[in-house]
């Protein structure tokens, strides 16, 4: 997979409001999946569903720790996402600078 395919994978995963809200308890801190669907208004197989999205978006990895399994952020899939932003926001500020001058000097003209 791409770098840029996997970050346009990771953002598609983040379109969904639960998968956002356990990548944000999961960026708070490390947790089991259980401890996760203890925090959150979804069971334990759904946040399971959600976790597997987010694993395959490149967004979370996971490490045995006993009998559980510890979800941690993947700092890989969060770097191709902002590589991939950065990007597009040079463009982006390339593209307002230039409407800026052209409506100074539209402006500015006698």
């Amino acid at each position: 997979m791409t770098y840029a395919a996997q970050a346009l994978d990771s953002f598609a995963a983040l379109g969904d409001p639960t998968r956002r809200a356990i990548f944000e308890e999961v960026a708070a801190r490390p947790a089991s999946v259980g401890a996760l669907a203890a925090r959150l208004p979804v069971s334990r197989p759904a946040v399971s569903q959600h976790l597997k999205v987010l694993k395959a978006a490149g967004l979370v990895r996971d490490e045995p720790e006993g009998t559980r399994r510890i979800y941690r952020l993947d700092l890989r899939g969060i770097a191709a996402m902002r590589d991939w932003l950065d990007r597009h926001w040079d463009g982006a500020l390339d593209a307002f600078a230039d409407f800026a001058d052209r409506e100074h000097d539209r402006e500015n003209r006698p």
